[in-house]
């Protein structure tokens, strides 16, 4: 079964969380994070970029240092979420706010969110958390084993609001979230 870790972090745990779960050998196709661009200059499109060092500086408001961070997650891109604004996002929440979760009936960041197995509840603390400037970092594990370290990372960084969502198959395709 997989688990989604789930935490919204400062800049600065967010540079932490994602340089302490590199050196403890997660895969950055594992790791996804989406933070406000301040920059607020781009155009508000959804635009691709490979997770190459220029991609990950271009237009990261979050600064060199965590641009640089983000440059290890796979995929990184510029998009606006309607209602809350334009964001940097890397890893699979890019596809996830890119695709039908912007059109769903919650949309934006909330339905993106309850596509990866949180509660509608969470989904909105967790959206307004972001809000209010908080980058969303959450984490693909494959075992109750990574599901632990990645918690342990996300908590030794001083983040608070560590969640997990572990998703199951069930017929017609339905899923299920457990949230802790």
């Amino acid at each position: 079964m997989s688990t989604t870790v789930f935490c919204t972090a400062s800049q600065s745990q967010t540079e932490t969380i994602v340089r302490n779960l590199q050196t403890a050998g997660f895969s950055g196709d594992n790791i996804s994070v989406l933070l406000a661009d301040k920059q607020g200059t781009r155009d508000l499109e959804i635009e691709h970029n490979t997770k190459t060092p220029e991609g990950a500086a271009t237009g990261a408001g979050g600064g060199a240092v965590l641009g640089g961070a983000l440059g290890w997650i796979a995929g990184i891109g510029a998009l606006a979420i309607p209602g809350i604004g334009p964001f940097i996002a890397a890893g699979p929440i890019l596809a996830a706010l890119s695709g039908a979760a912007i059109g769903g009936a919650v949309g934006g960041l909330t339905g993106a969110l309850i596509g990866m197995g949180m509660s509608e509840f969470e989904a909105k603390e967790y959206e307004g958390k972001v809000k209010a400037g908080n980058a969303l970092i959450s984490i693909h594990t494959d075992n109750s084993h990574d599901t632990e370290r990645a918690t342990d990372i996300c908590e030794r960084a001083g983040v608070s609001d560590v969640t997990t969502s572990s998703a199951t198959a069930v017929a017609g395709n339905d899923r299920h979230s457990d949230l802790r």
